[in-house]
């Protein structure tokens, strides 16, 4: 039988717990009527408590929920929420034991990979974070293999998310073996968010003192932008050159992997488990999706998070249906711009200009617009200054004229040596 699930809980023994699309509207139900019957509960007399008991549980969202006892020592108890799957340590005191509701069958059914066998036999840790990390509350597809040899017993399913085997994806993570494994370049398209898996990575940078051709892709403030460095002007002098060719090629074999990803978008799965830098794909205002990261949640009703496009620098607030999944294969192309702070010039000290750039108030807002039209779709030439703590660079309108020399003429900003 196939069927559509939610995963409710992943166990340390790497036991995945789901609860059938069809059984949403029972539970919900059920729950109803659990909060109704225990509302008024007083406190629980002393207690002899035991193991496999029926009992509800008061959880930390201070909703009742059916549980069991699973054992009995010390101060705490530990008990399996049965409609969940998940266990916990927890004071009596928390605990009610009743016979109400133990007729009707459990709801989250405990499942375990089809002939898919863990590395030394059982789940290592880092499989088992793997796990919890793509799964829990995720919809997924079960594909029925074999029934528990006893009630309560795991199911043998074979799983599916976003499309793709389960079995064979942590298989091809090596954290397990199984067979009928899928093709390794439909794997790719989910390992891109995987914890410990790498990030974006950045371009080779040219030696200090050499100038070359950049192009200035954003601006934060006067003094701070994203570059991206140009080839093409080379390309035009020395166009048959072997080093020129490849230079350009790289960033033509991304282009394309871009576009043919934009194909295919609607098959990576949307994105529900947020992290700090995270890459992820984000559809910007020309429906076009772009390579980004995460960098913060903006807003929870109705969640808006803050993303960084890698290879432009500007950043947008967008809602989560507006994020997917990014192939790993997209991961292993060089961003193309880069933060910079630019050397020589500093804020004027007597700039009368009343408007202020919110986030960086010592620069006026006009200095910001004389900046944006000196750089905007212009060729340009920079000079690395410094690597470290920031990437300093001297930004030239040609192969001499410094870019900042404009705002000095116009009193917006002080030379600065």
């Amino acid at each position: 039988k196939i069927f559509q699930a939610v995963v409710s809980y992943v166990g340390h023994d790497g036991t995945i717990y789901i609860i059938p699309k069809a059984y949403e509207i029972a539970l919900k139900k059920l729950m109803v009527e659990i909060q109704s019957a225990f509302r008024c509960l007083g406190l629980l007399e002393p207690y002899n408590w035991k193991e496999g008991e029926a009992c509800v549980i008061r959880g930390s969202d201070t909703l009742w929920y059916r549980g069991k006892v699973v054992q009995v020592g010390g101060s705490t108890l530990q008990v399996q929420y049965v409609d969940v799957g998940c266990t916990e340590n927890i004071l009596p005191c928390h605990l009610y034991p009743t016979t109400l509701y133990t007729a009707v069958p459990p709801f989250c059914i405990p499942c375990q990979l089809y002939k898919t066998v863990p590395i030394g036999n059982n789940w290592q840790q880092d499989a088992v974070d793997c796990l919890q990390e793509l799964l829990t509350k995720e919809e997924v597809e079960i594909h029925v293999q074999e029934l528990p040899d006893n009630p309560g017993g795991k199911l043998s399913v074979s799983l599916y998310f976003g499309g793709t085997s389960l079995s064979s994806f942590m298989a091809y993570q090596k954290y397990c073996v199984a067979e009928d494994c899928e093709d390794t370049s439909k794997l790719e398209l989910l390992e891109g968010d995987v914890p410990g898996l790498p990030s974006y990575i950045l371009p080779q940078l040219p030696v200090p003192g050499d100038t070359f051709p950049v192009r200035v892709t954003h601006l934060v403030s006067p003094k701070e932008v994203y570059i991206c460095f140009d080839p093409s002007k080379n390309l035009v002098k020395q166009s048959d050159t072997e080093g020129d060719a490849s230079c350009d090629s790289e960033l033509e074999r991304f282009n394309e992997a871009l576009k043919q990803c934009n194909e295919i978008v609607d098959s990576l799965p949307l994105v529900t488990h947020f992290r700090k830098e995270m890459p992820c794909l984000v559809k910007y205002q020309d429906d076009l999706w772009y390579r980004a990261k995460l960098l913060s949640v903006e807003g929870l009703d109705p969640v808006q998070l803050l993303v960084q496009f890698v290879d432009y620098g500007n950043f947008s607030v967008v809602p989560r249906n507006r994020l997917r999944h990014i192939p790993y294969y997209l991961l292993k192309y060089p961003v193309q711009a880069v933060r910079v702070l630019l050397a020589g010039f500093k804020p004027a000290v007597y700039d009368k200009n009343v408007r202020r750039i919110p986030y960086s108030p010592e620069w006026s807002v006009e200095a910001l617009w004389t900046m944006m039209e000196s750089v905007e779709g212009k060729q340009l030439f920079a000079s690395i200054l410094a690597l470290s703590p920031d990437i300093t660079i001297y930004l030239f309108e040609d192969e001499k004229n410094l870019i900042h020399m404009k705002l000095i003429e116009m009193g917006l900003a002080e030379l600065d040596e």
